[in-house]
Parts: C-alpha cells; structure tokens; sequence
C-alpha cells in the first residue's frame, strides 16, 4: 500500500486537554511536506475545536461532529451531511434538564444523561443512535459515524481508503479504523480499539504518535505488511474449515496446467478485490475476466476496440474506486507483447505517484515478465502484483523470488511441480507434490507454504462460488502457441513429418497446403479432433471435426481438408492478415 494520507482522531490521541500536541503539529507539518494529506477526524464542534487549536489550516481538513460536518481549513469551506437535530428532542431534553452542548448536527452530554435521551428519542419516534466517547455521549443521525465524514472528506481528494493511515484512542473511533487501510490505535487509549486495530502504537501520550509519524516518513513509502483484518475468502479445505487470505499489499503467483482453473481462481480473488472497493488494473490478453465487468465500477477496454494507449490508461486509472480490464484478445501475440511493453512501465509510474491502482494482475505472466527486463515492467517490489500463468519456471527467477502467496491449480508437469517447490523455499517431499497437485479437481487450489494461513503445509482447498460468471475466450488458441508438448506433430505413415502446429493457426495454415493423403493416418486415428479437444478444451469443435474423421472414415467425404477448414476458421473467426 503506498501511503496517501494519514486521518488523525483529535483528543486523547494527538491532543491533551483540547490542546494539540507541539511535536505533532510539527510531525504533521512533515507529513504534509511530503505530500501526505493530512485529516482530522473529531468528535468535537468545529467552532470548539477553532478556539482550542487556533488556525486549523495544519489539517486539508477536519471531520468534526463525529463524522457529520466537514470544514476545508484553507478555503474555509464547512458541509453538513445531515440536518440539525429536531427542536422538540432539544427542548425535551431542557424540560428534562438535561445539560448539552448542540453542534450543527451533533448533541452532546453527559453519558450519565443517556437514559433521558434515550427515553426521548423512543418517544418522539426519532432515527438517532447514541454514541459513547469515555464520560461524554453524543447523539446523532443513524447514518452518520466518523467513517462516513472520512469517505466524504477523501471523495474530495479523489482519495481511496485503501491508501489512508488512521489513528485513534477511543470507542468512537472503530469506524474510522476499519475504513482505513491500516488502522492505528494508541496504547494509552481503548482497550476495545486495540482489539480490532492492525496496529498498537506503544507510548504514554500524543507525544508518540509524533515518534511514530516521523518514523514512518522515513521509511519507505509503502507499507507491505499483510494485515489480517482484510481478507478474501479462498474455500473450504477437504476437512471442512474455511480458507481466507490476507492479500493487501502482498504479490501473489496463480499457477497450474492449462484449462486447471487457474483464470477462476484470479477471477475469486478480483472481484471480492473489487467489492472491497480496491482499484485493479487487470491485463487479459485472453479475454478471460470480461465476467468481471458486470460487476461495479469495472471499466472493461479492448476487446474489438483497440486497448488504450499509455497516455489513455493513465487517465483511466486516476480513480480510486474504478478498476479498468485490458481486453487484449483481439491482438496477435507479438502485438501483446509489444502493448505489455509500454504500458506496465506507465502503470508503474502512475502507482508510484499515486499509489493506483492498487493490485496489477498479468495473465499468461510467462510470456511478459521471463526475462531481466521484467522487474523494470512491473513494480513487484512494492507488493500488489498477481502474475498468472501455467508455466511458473518461466517467469524471471527475481519475478518468483518476491511472490509472498502462492496459489496452484491442477499441475501435472514434473518440471512445473519442481519449480514450484524450489520458490516455496521450504524443503518438501517433491513426490507427494507432485501426486497432490496432479490429483487436484477442477474446482480446487492448492495453497503452498510460505504465507501464514498455509500452516507450514501445502494446503487443499474446495474454491468458493464466484458472482460473476466466467469467461473462457477462444480467441487466444489463434495465434498464442501452446508448450512444445503439446504441439501436433504432422506424420506420414506414422513416420513425422517434421511438420509441428503450435497454434490453430499453424494447423489450419499446414492443412491448407498438404496433401490430404500424407494426413490419411491422423484421420483414420481421430488425431485431429482428440488433439483439440485434449490441449484446447473445446469440445463442440473437436466434435465436429470427429464427425468429418468419421465421414471420411466411411467413404461419405473426399476434400476433408477444406472441411476442417471451414470448421476451425468459422469457430474462431479468424482475422485476415493484410
């Protein structure tokens, strides 16, 4: 996560006695300097706090009221989010003689006063909840907490709370924890807010909080820590318990044979990405995740459109709740190549600035990041990053090196399994890998030892259903070469040929100028339509082309070359090259 902005809760954590810590407000001042944004996030009326911190201008802005007015210090600007408290509930609580203090929207008193109020607010039927700040209460709109004051004071700075720091000390500040990214509370403050934060900031009083800013803007400027209260859920393991991962700021590799599920697998992780409000930046040269798109703020691009140029996806990738698909399908595979090379650079630059999007994912990683070039394409270092790909050794050993999960569908390549092992930098009983990660169904991943919820083992795992449906693109079998074991291998009387397809293309190119007898042995074998239904998963084509075997089989068809053709072409819509 790279750190945008730091949201600071205002007494007991940063001020004594109303009164604004002097190392912090130069702490802050420093942050600021180095182009943080910096938020206070308070409970306290606006106009109170002006007269106990003077100039409020050491803050972009303050959420005051406990989330429901915000005041831009520079411009002078103040928003309420809700209306001012009903006059019967204020004049009921003076009959009452109940003592408060009335903000724009906020009351407050004493905590002792809360049976009255609460006894008013059932009475005249009123939607405001009470909240609890140590001996005082304050009375609010239901709707309305720090967090919603946070979100819209971030909405305002084109801000994601995935790139937000907060800091707090007491119960009314859970909210604003659990908005942000990471969240921080004091160890002098709640112990109920420690239980839920990410962080316990040790110390006796404000004075550490400064400590612990200026330590953090010396340091890098992303924070790779996993945090476990984010989490994404994987499955259910053989024996019953439930899977998650913590994947903030973490990279991932998902691998496993082709057709094994790997694309799945990604899409889980995405869209409960996505639903957590986080941005992606998703580079299908398949047209794999185009199920992602129904899903919101999901821009998909490409596709039969050409992709954006790297100045377009710049701009596309300046909001921090969008996440943006690059629909690479329609592309040859040298024209994929070429696009990865300008774009990822560009992507990286902007996360740098931005710190957006906040995960990467490449699929058929292999072809794009195996060579020494790869660490300068994508920014792996500073975490975020999902490489997906079926061949794993063939990714840029520093590319492997950093991968904190690693994630694996069906993989039955020895060699696959072996480079697998080698980057889990555990030692393991290779052979029990490799029947375990061979024997995996469909619908399950195997998750390898390194990250915490591995427990030290490779662990097997049933997937959790998806929302979005997905997408299997048949576009790619045109031109993106299959392993070399995997090619077809053209023979004449069971003698090679020395002719290899590796694509579709390359078949339907070597059928269109061979003679149809030196291929009467792969016919009379069904070797055509076994080789696509058995490396490419298409099973309506293979059939058809089975039917055109068995008719020239029974004598019923002489040019089956062209038939086959026709078959494969109309099935995949090949574009003509000029």
């Amino acid at each position: 996560m790279k750190l945008k902005a730091l949201a600071l809760d205002y007494d007991g954590t940063i001020a004594e006695d109303g009164r604004l810590n002097p190392a912090v407000r130069g702490a802050l001042e420093r942050a600021r300097s180095a182009g943080l944004v910096v938020l206070i996030v308070t409970g306290r009326i606006i106009g109170e706090l002006r007269h106990l911190a003077g100039d409020l201008t050491f803050a972009e802005a303050v959420v005051g009221e406990n989330g429901a007015v915000i005041t831009f210090p520079r411009s002078g600007r103040s928003t309420a989010l809700h209306e001012p408290p009903p006059p019967a509930f204020l004049d009921g609580l003076s009959e009452r003689s109940v003592e408060f203090k009335c903000g724009e929207v906020v009351v407050e008193a004493a905590a002792s006063a809360a049976p009255e109020a609460l006894e008013l607010i059932r009475r005249l039927e009123l939607p405001l909840a009470i909240l609890f700040n140590r001996g005082r209460m304050m009375i609010l709109p239901q709707a309305i907490s720090k967090a919603t004051g946070f979100a819209v004071a971030l909405e305002a700075f084109r801000l994601s709370p995935h790139n937000v720091l907060a800091i707090g000390d007491a119960e009314n500040d859970h909210e604003l924890l659990r908005s942000a990214e990471v969240g921080v509370a004091v160890e002098w403050g709640s112990a109920a807010l420690q239980s839920i934060a990410d962080e316990v900031l040790p110390g006796k009083g404000p004075a550490a909080v400064a400590d612990y800013i200026d330590a953090i803007l010396e340091g890098p400027d992303t924070l790779r820590s996993g945090y476990p209260r984010r989490r994404l859920v994987l499955g259910t393991t053989r024996g019953g318990n439930d899977v998650s991962l913590a994947v903030s700021g973490r990279n991932v590799v998902i691998s496993g044979d082709p057709r094994s599920g790997k694309s799945w697998v990604a899409g889980l992780v995405c869209e409960q990405l996505i639903l957590h409000g986080y941005s992606l930046c998703i580079v299908d040269p398949e047209g794999d995740y185009a199920g992602l798109e129904g899903l919101p703020r999901v821009l998909m691009t490409g596709g039969d459109d050409p992709p954006p140029k790297p100045h377009e996806l710049t701009r596309l990738l300046r909001y921090p709740d969008r996440s943006v698909i690059l629909n690479l399908s329609q592309l040859s595979h040298l024209e994929k190549l070429d696009y990865l090379r300008d774009i990822l650079p560009e992507i990286k630059v902007v996360r740098h600035r931005t710190g957006l999007p906040h995960r990467v994912l490449v699929d058929e990683a292999h072809y794009f990041l195996c060579d020494p070039q790869a660490m300068s394409l994508l920014d792996v270092g500073a975490g975020g990053c999902t490489m997906v790909t079926y061949r794993a050794s063939q990714l840029h050993p520093d590319v492997l090196q950093v991968a904190d999960v690693m994630l694996v569908s069906r993989a039955t390549d020895p060699e696959e399994v072996a480079a697998l092992a080698r980057a889990a930098r555990v030692s393991v009983d290779l052979e029990e890998w490799k029947s375990l990660l061979a024997g995996l169904a469909v619908n399950e991943v195997a998750l390898l030892p390194g990250p915490e919820e591995a427990e030290g083992r490779l662990r097997i795992m049933r997937l959790a259903e998806r929302l979005t449906p997905h997408v299997r693109h048949r576009m790619k079998y045109i031109d993106v070469p299959v392993a070399a074991h995997h090619a077809f291998v053209f023979s004449t009387d069971g003698h090679p040929s020395g002719q290899r397809a590796h694509t579709l293309k390359e078949f339907v190119d070597t059928l269109a100028w061979m003679e149809p007898k030196r291929f009467h042995g792969h016919l009379q074998r069904r070797d055509f339509s076994n080789w696509i239904e058995g490396v490419f998963g298409d099973r309506p084509l293979a059939a058809r082309i089975r039917q055109l075997e068995d008719a020239y089989r029974a004598g019923r068809i002489a040019d089956i070359h062209e038939a086959i053709i026709e078959a494969v072409q109309s099935r995949y819509a090949f574009r003509h090259e000029a």
